[in-house]
């Protein structure tokens, strides 16, 4: 009988060692290895399936091709009613994806999912529990109160809509998966699998790394798409080893504020489109509402000009949106001034705080400054620079802006404003929202002359503020 043989693995970043050590060589972390015990060297390969047994890269060994024999079609997409979800994921949910949620305890994960198994009742939907019991998803579900097939259609329709499954052994899983033949697979969460393969406790790195594996292979040979739900850190990172992200095909990130009703749904890794997508939602008592028009939430209503507020005009991934950046300025109480920004990288802030000091002579050294972003999202879009310094000059001066202007344009380090990208999606969005004048940098503009008049810009209502350094900003607008 062989031995069973055991490793010591990062707890951070997954790196394996023979030995114990003091530091992570990969990470640097310290006093994060830990022992377990990884499979026997005799043991066969696990497959997906039970009955084939394991497979080896002998009997499915593949001969190099060319690029210019392969034949490439487009994937074949799955829609679902929700529309930002689709837009996340670059149009759909792709035949045999392996997508990764991570987000905080209690931000609305599982509600996503098992809100989107409920909307789905023509397709038949495994969702597989680790975490609750069958009574809890089913208060959950009648709280979500999603749409259900009529009862008589409900009985003909013979296996579809939404089955739960309260399991967590990956054995059991897959028995139950051949027998229902689902459309989609849901497992929440991945942390709470464990496979008898390993001989170490759910949760740990081989564990993790082991069930991601096997979901994989299914996911591949069966074209079926898998939805992992995962926990993360302390630090915000999705718990378990960092090649959990590399062998998913999608990496979603649920985020938000406790303290405010908007979530949002960000891709972080996509294969199949674009990673900079965004995605937002409210958390209303009966489920989570996809907000289509995110420009109206994130502007509030207010009946007076205050100084100190500007709208900037931001754009993640494909979704242009006007958001309210809101500055204030005072005087320092103590040795110190303090610097804090929410929603806006503090770093950032420092540079622009400088450009101001340095360019336009505006003494901010004694000056605490803050920065928020409101509706609780983050920001980094370097056009919203623009809008920010007009922010922080208007809270210093005590002068309010006109709540119909908005800005797009980039500070740079000398005080120039420079170009943006997708300009004119920025444009209409304000355009469409009823504001009436913009600021950008006239190296936007078509040719890049500075005569306006010569440009072909009557398409647009807005009244258009090309600048170039940000001296003509605070002039046109304080005098």
């Amino acid at each position: 009988m062989a031995k069973t043989k055991s490793s010591y693995f990062c707890q951070s970043c997954g790196y394996e060692s023979p030995k114990w050590l003091g530091k992570c060589p990969s990470c640097g972390q310290w006093n994060t290895f830990v022992e377990e015990v990884v499979e026997k060297p005799n043991a066969a390969v696990p497959d997906w399936k039970s009955s084939t047994g394991g497979s080896t890269s002998l009997q499915r060994a593949n001969k190099a091709v060319q690029v210019s024999n392969i034949t490439f079609s487009d994937e074949h997409r799955i829609l679902t009613p929700d529309k930002e979800l689709n837009r996340v994921l670059g149009g759909g949910i792709v035949a045999g994806s392996l997508t990764l949620i991570g987000g905080e305890p209690g931000i609305g994960k599982s509600t996503l999912m098992l809100q989107l198994a409920l909307s789905m009742p023509a397709a038949k939907i495994l969702y597989v529990s680790g975490e609750e019991s069958d009574r809890q998803i089913k208060m959950r579900a009648e709280r979500i109160a999603a749409p259900q097939p009529p009862k008589g259609e409900a009985e003909s329709s013979s296996g579809t809509g939404c089955f739960i499954l309260t399991e967590t052994s990956t054995q059991n899983i897959f028995k139950q998966i051949e027998q229902l033949q689902p459309d989609l697979v849901i497992v929440d969460s991945i942390q709470t699998l464990y496979s008898a393969h390993i001989e170490s406790t759910p949760g740990s790195v081989s564990q993790v790394r082991e069930c991601t594996a096997e979901l994989l292979r299914f996911a591949k040979e069966s074209s079926t798409p898998v939805f992992l739900i995962g926990h993360i850190t302390k630090d915000g990172m999705i718990a378990g080893p960092k090649i959990l992200e590399h062998m998913v095909d999608t990496v979603l990130q649920f985020e938000g504020d406790r303290h405010h009703v908007y979530r949002i749904l960000r891709a972080i890794k996509n294969r199949f489109g674009s990673a900079s997508e965004l995605g937002i939602y409210e958390m209303l008592g009966a489920g989570l509402r996809e907000v289509s028009n995110p420009s109206e939430i994130l502007l509030s209503q207010r009946d007076e000009s205050l100084s100190g507020i500007t709208i900037s005009a931001t754009l993640e991934g494909m979704r242009p949106m006007l958001i309210e950046t809101q500055a204030l300025v005072s005087t320092s109480a103590y040795g110190t001034p303090q610097r804090s920004a929410t929603g806006f990288d503090t770093r950032r802030m420092n540079m622009l705080l400088a450009v101001l000091e340095k360019r336009c002579g505006f003494r901010l050294g004694n000056q605490d400054v803050f920065l928020n972003i409101t509706g609780g999202i983050r920001v980094e879009d370097p056009a919203i620079d623009l809008g920010l310094a007009a922010a922080i000059i208007s809270s210093h001066e005590d002068i309010p802006i006109p709540s119909k202007t908005c800005f797009a344009g980039e500070l740079g380090l000398s005080g120039e404003i420079r170009a943006v990208n997708r300009i004119e999606q920025r444009i209409a969005e304000a355009q469409k929202l009823g504001f009436e004048q913009i600021f950008i940098s006239r190296y936007n503009l078509p040719s890049g002359k500075k005569d306006n008049k010569q440009l072909d810009l009557s398409h647009y209502d807005i009244e258009i503020k090309a600048v170039s350094r940000i001296e003509e900003v605070f002039t046109l607008l304080f005098g």
